[in-house]
């Protein structure tokens, strides 16, 4: 009897033993995320695994964990909004969990984020060879931006004019250069065509924005080559947690008309982080402004849904798919007597655009990780039906059919010793086409233009400790230019510390000929049709584009400070412009053709200067001085009598802006920012002045003010409430024409009058 007592007792105590033993379980990653100080954990933090992009975010009480990670080294990444973000190393084994800890420090200046527009591959801010600047949805909040259009100002060396009283016409100009030399892109995919060009920024809202990739200059050549005067690169909200957001406000145009906006984003994510899917929809409706009482709108009539997503599905460890889609369906009119058909006007402008847009990618890696081949596919479809004419002229209805298909395929490989250092290859193939359909029935105008690109691209980035050499170069085979384009890069980064950092850039792009654009439908207004043809043996436009730049970040007493200084020099050779060569026998058609002309000349300095103490005060600030001139005086009017110009028009020498933040009390924050225009001169054209005369414009300072206070109402609802006011002295054109015989390009200086707006928003 004692034997069996004894055996029964040891079996127990053998038992016990086995039950307290930890069980080790590998291939899993843990970790805690606290704020420093207070020591409180960090919820809805970002944790990424840098080498495979895989990433998750800390429940609510700051607890991440990956699962089925293989074995090897890797680098976690920790970022949360207003915290310096953190990096570690790990090695994962099958043997055991690893259990690591981020003690997380507040930041109110945001230098390190992640980003892909300096050389097409996710990499820190702060090492990245090109200078890479980044708006967020904070920026977006604190200027009250409910679209693209009215938030690109707010960045040194940009600049974005309304061009049109009648069609309300947006577009960017970088560093001084007009839209079509800039490069815009979707998700890294340039699917952006010359007809998506003319509205596109205005019809992108905000809300489906994640952040804007800003590189000044052709720097990123490496996405195409007529990113002569930059590149905007527009990542759309990738899902990372489950959230939601649901927001309305009513906006009043200086005392005379409402515009109203609501948008709603939803996030839902599944708990191994093996798929999730972003939602958003915005809804935004204006009614005509008449600044002058003319009758004829300064703004026109606007009326646009947009809806879409972005997905992602890991079919494995080491592969990702990613789908994204959005479609927009938009009205705009500008003109005068609203309530009659186009035909029945002294003067109207209407599109109804039918927008649709989406891509594919497939990323798988080898090798633990260290090379990873992309293939990816992108369209973008527009079907947009118009009227532009003036004189109750029936024959100015059109149709526009525009497709634009993206393919392609990328490798990256990371090698430990390429020649003298560690280094980073990327090189790829892309196809990229075009095919635009315009007919106007009754000017007899009957346009089909096909554009077809192929291109391959290769560069090599070599990582040293304090230098970083970036060299690479893009081949173009177009098909409206005889040979291949061989645009080259070269890129140098010098990083002596982590606040310190030196750039300097050379590259080359150019600018492919084209039979259709913005001045067709602006020559259609005048009531006569007009023909563009490319004049024989025409050349690309070609550019040469130096910067070099000093990024400094540093404290003063409990402040944290930031300052950018950037000097550019592009030079153009080969400008394309028009010239009349008569009528065309069979229509009556005005002829326009393109020729090229002489050379241009944009060189200047980019300044940006953040500083901030905590939530309490948050400054920052941007300042551009420039000259964009031409090698020779150009003919603007066909008016004998007026002077050929040298200056660019619309241009100013010097413009900037500046943004404050605050957060006084824990649940009352307010923003208060501007715009600064300097003095340009500007075109106008006889019809109610009788003559063509260049004018001198003056300056512009337009003031906003938007206050926001947040309910908590309880663990997972916040409701804010807010309002403010746009332009606040109404810094608007007072020398506007009038009228029928108004020339409607005639339209500098700020995009929106003096606007009251209050708004609310749900969010968790």
């Amino acid at each position: 009897m004692i034997k069996h007592i004894l055996f029964i007792m040891g079996l127990l105590c053998s038992l016990v033993s086995l039950a307290t033993e930890p069980v080790k379980e590998g291939n899993i990653i843990a970790g805690h995320v606290i704020e420093k100080g207070t020591e409180n954990s960090l919820p809805y933090a970002t944790v990424l695994i840098v080498e495979t992009g895989e990433g998750t975010v800390t429940d609510a009480e700051g607890y991440f964990r990956f699962k089925n990670i293989p074995a090897g080294n890797y680098t976690l990444k920790v970022q949360s909004i207003g915290y310096n973000t953190q990096t570690k190393k790990v090695t994962v084994s099958k043997d055991f969990t690893v259990d690591i800890h981020f003690v997380m420090e507040e930041e109110t200046i945001m230098t390190d984020e992640v980003v892909v527009s300096a050389n097409r591959n996710e990499t820190s801010r702060k090492v990245a060879p090109v200078v890479v600047n980044v708006m967020s949805n904070k920026l977006f909040e604190a200027v009250n931006s409910n679209n693209l259009a009215k938030s690109l100002s707010y960045q040194s060396g940009l600049r974005v004019e309304n061009n049109c009283q009648n069609c309300g016409f947006p577009q960017v100009r970088i560093n001084g250069l007009e839209g079509p030399y800039s490069q815009i892109l979707i998700n890294s995919r340039p699917v952006m065509s010359a007809l998506s060009g003319v509205y596109g920024l205005e019809q992108i809202p905000t809300n489906m924005i994640e952040r804007v990739e800003v590189v000044r200059g052709g720097g990123s050549a490496l996405f195409g080559a007529n990113a002569v005067g930059g590149t905007i690169n527009i990542i759309t909200k990738d899902p990372v947690s489950n959230s939601f957001q649901v927001a309305s406000t009513m906006s009043n145009l200086n005392g005379k008309v409402w515009e109203q906006y609501m948008g709603a984003n939803a996030s839902l994510v599944s708990s191994d982080n093996s798929y999730g899917i972003a939602l958003y929809q915005s809804y935004r409706n204006r009614n005509p402004y008449d600044a002058d009482g003319d009758g004829f709108s300064e703004l026109g009539k606007l009326n646009m849904n947009t809806f879409g997503l972005r997905s992602y599905y890991r079919p494995t460890q080491f592969s990702r798919i990613s789908l994204e889609y959005h479609t927009t369906n938009e009205f705009r009119r500008g003109g005068n007597k609203f309530d009659l058909q186009p035909h029945e006007t002294d003067i109207t402008e209407q599109t109804k655009h039918i927008i649709n847009s989406g891509g594919l990618t497939y990323d798988v890696f080898f090798n633990e990780y260290r090379h990873k081949l992309s293939v990816y596919g992108s369209v973008q479809h527009i079907d947009r039906n118009s009227y532009y004419g003036a004189g109750k002229n029936p024959n100015a209805y059109g149709k526009t059919k525009d497709l634009t298909a993206v393919g392609g395929a990328m490798y990256v490989g990371n090698m430990e010793d390429c020649l003298f250092s560690p280094a980073t290859f990327t090189g790829g193939l892309e196809y990229n086409y075009n095919s635009l359909h315009d007919v106007m029935t009754g000017y007899n105008r009957d346009l089909r233009q096909n554009v077809r690109i192929i291109s391959g691209f290769a560069q090599n980035e070599w990582k040293m400790n304090y230098f970083t050499l970036l060299a690479g170069f893009r081949l173009d085979k177009h098909n409206l230019i005889d040979n291949v384009i061989f645009s080259p890069r070269v890129n140098l980064l010098w990083k002596p510390s982590d606040k310190l950092q030196g750039r300097l850039t050379w590259s080359t792009g150019f600018r492919a000929p084209q039979a259709y654009d913005e001045d067709l439908h602006v020559a259609a207004v005048g009531g006569e049709a007009m023909i563009i043809r490319l004049a024989d043996g025409l050349k690309p436009e070609r550019s040469n584009s130096f910067s070099g730049s000093v990024d400094w970040s540093f404290n003063i007493g409990h402040f944290q400070s930031d300052l950018l200084v950037e000097g550019f020099y592009t030079s153009l050779n080969d400008v394309f412009y028009l010239t009349g060569i008569g009528k065309d026998a069979d229509t009556g058609a005005e002829i326009q053709e393109r020729r090229n002309g002489y050379g241009a000349r944009v060189y200047g300095a980019n300044i940006d200067y953040k500083i901030a103490h905590g939530r309490e005060a948050q400054l920052q600030l941007g300042f551009t001085l420039q000259q964009s001139r031409y090698t020779e005086a150009v003919n603007w009017s066909e008016d004998s009598d007026v002077a050929p110009i040298k200056r660019m028009p619309r241009t100013p020498d010097y413009y900037g802006y500046f943004t404050f933040t605050s957060a006084p009390l824990k649940n009352f924050d307010f923003s208060f920012s501007g715009i600064y225009t300097g003095p340009m001169v500007v075109p106008h054209f006889a019809g109610y002045i009788e003559k063509d005369r260049l004018e001198h414009t003056p300056n512009f300072m337009e003031l906003n003010l938007k206050l926001n206070y947040t309910f908590v109402l309880n663990d997972h609802l916040k409701l804010q409430v807010n309002g403010g006011v746009q332009n606040m002295f109404n810094a608007f054109q007072k020398d506007l024409d009038k009228g029928a015989l108004r020339d409607s390009k005639y339209f500098y200086g700020p995009t929106q009058p003096r606007t009251y707006f209050i708004g609310i928003k749900f969010f968790n």
